[in-house]
């Protein structure tokens, strides 16, 4: 079946990208997050940085704010295929920078950015009802697809990276984000 044939689901026929975008895969997401977010905090999997360029860089957005994003990639070499890393409902935290560092050892350039920067930072709040109300549901999909494009231009403005060989991989929220933008 490709992506436009119709999937009826009480017996509303919907496309697959409309099932992504109308709400049920929020509820889906959230449930995953919810399970996820003792493991994820574990940190289980530390990558260390050696060999590789890794931190935190500033992305200018089509609105014209610095975006944080987090980086990493081979110290040396260029024309690293750029994976862009989504962020899950929690954000850019340890295990998210953990897993551009394994790209980066793996020879990729990655880089996740920050989404919810100009709604919020959720690492540190506790109450998930009140992130998903305040930061999440304030994030417009168009804002995340521009930031997305500009993470894209800043790895291609650094010339290490090769952008022709882009892919995209997400968690959680990330994951509905990566269909979106691969759409």
């Amino acid at each position: 079946m490709d992506g436009d044939q119709l999937i009826a689901q009480n017996d509303v026929a919907m496309s697959r990208r409309g099932v992504l975008t109308n709400g049920t895969a929020l509820g889906v997401g959230v449930g995953i997050a919810l399970a996820a977010r003792s493991a994820a905090a574990q940190n289980l999997v530390i990558t260390k940085s050696e060999g590789m360029i890794a931190g935190v860089v500033n992305v200018n957005t089509p609105d014209g704010k610095a975006m944080p994003a987090y980086r990493a990639m081979p110290a040396t070499g260029q024309g690293f295929g750029v994976v862009l890393v989504v962020q899950e409902i929690f954000g850019v935290h340890a295990y998210i920078a953990d897993v551009c560092r394994r790209f980066a050892a793996a020879g990729w350039y990655a880089i996740a950015p920050e989404l919810y920067f100009r709604q919020g930072d959720p690492k540190y709040i506790t109450d998930i009802p009140a992130v998903l109300r305040d930061i999440v549901a304030k994030v417009p999909d168009g804002q995340v697809m521009g930031d997305l494009d500009a993470a894209v231009a800043f790895a291609r403005g650094e010339g290490r990276g090769d952008t022709n060989k882009l892919g995209v991989t997400g968690f959680c929220w990330g994951g509905r984000i990566t269909w979106l933008y691969a759409a």
